[in-house]
């Protein structure tokens, strides 16, 4: 068992969203990204179905070119290879859940892609 907190130990980054595993066990991987107002994730796809958790602020989401508007509470589950990009309209936290067979290092290669 581990138990941890999304809220515990947040550390921003300035110039572009910062993620960290929290989570690494044989069912999946549960990954938190948080966001200064303005920063974004460009548009990618993930190789596996996601599932996208607003944990604080307000996200904006695209999904195949098309805007939804994300506050806190939000849960958003997409299929494989579906094109997507985040941008943060205020200071946010993001719980991203990876399927098993994902890698939490190609989370990071979006981020650095920016």
């Amino acid at each position: 068992m581990k138990i941890t907190s999304l809220l515990d130990n947040i550390s921003y980054s300035d110039h572009h969203p910062s993620a960290q595993v929290l989570i690494h066990n044989d069912h999946s991987k549960e990954i938190r990204i948080v966001f200064r107002e303005g920063q974004e994730m460009k548009a990618h796809k993930a190789p596996y179905p996601i599932v996208i958790e607003i944990v604080e602020g307000f996200i904006d989401l695209g999904v195949e070119g098309v805007r939804h508007p994300l506050p806190k509470g939000s849960l958003v589950s997409l299929e494989s290879h579906i094109v997507h990009d985040l941008k943060a309209a205020a200071d946010s936290i993001v719980r991203l859940s990876l399927y098993k067979n994902d890698q939490p290092d190609r989370v990071q290669q979006v981020i650095k892609d920016n």
